[in-house]
C-alpha cells in the first residue's frame, strides 16, 4: 500500500514541478520530451521518497514445531522410527487413536515424540498427526 502512495506523490509532485519549471509550450500538445519530463520526473521523486522511508520490517519466521509436550493423536497407522527418514528401521506401528507427545526435537516433517502410556521414544511423520483438541 505504501509503495503505491509513494509513487503515486512523486506523480503528482513531478506535474506541480513540471508546470512551474517548464514553458507552456511544451504542454500545448502531448509530445516525447513532456512524456520524459514526467516519466523521468516521476521515477527520480519515486525512487528519493522511496529512500527517504524507513525500511520495512523483515518478517521473523515462526517456528513450525511443536512445543515440548504437547500431546497429539495419531489418525492412520504410522511408523515409528529410530530415526529420521522413510529408510530408518522401523521400531513399531502406532496404531490410530495413539496418543503421543513432542519432545521439542524435529526435523522438517519429522518430529521426535514419546508414546504416552509406553515411554517409547522415537522419530514419527508429523503429516499423520493431529492435535489432541483439533476435530477432524
Amino acid at each position: 500500500m505504501a509503495s503505491w502512495l509513494v509513487w503515486a506523490g512523486a506523480l503528482a509532485t513531478t506535474l506541480v514541478l513540471a508546470a512551474w519549471c517548464t514553458p507552456r509550450a511544451w504542454w500545448r500538445r502531448p509530445n516525447l520530451r513532456a512524456l520524459a519530463v514526467v516519466a523521468g520526473g516521476t521515477l527520480g521523486v519515486g525512487l528519493l521518497f522511496s529512500a527517504l522511508l524507513p525500511a520495512a520490517p523483515v518478517p521473523v519466521a515462526v517456528a513450525a514445531g511443536p512445543a515440548a509436550g504437547a500431546r497429539y493423536l495419531v489418525v492412520d497407522d504410522l511408523n515409528l522410527r529410530e530415526d529420521r527418514g522413510v529408510r530408518a528401521p522401523r521400531m513399531r506401528v502406532l496404531r490410530p487413536g495413539t496418543v503421543v507427545s513432542a519432545t521439542g526435537a524435529t526435523d522438517g516433517d519429522w518430529w521426535r515424540v514419546r508414546v504416552e502410556g509406553s515411554g517409547v521414544e522415537g522419530w514419527a511423520s508429523s503429516l499423520w498427526l493431529r492435535r489432541t483438541d483439533e476435530r477432524h
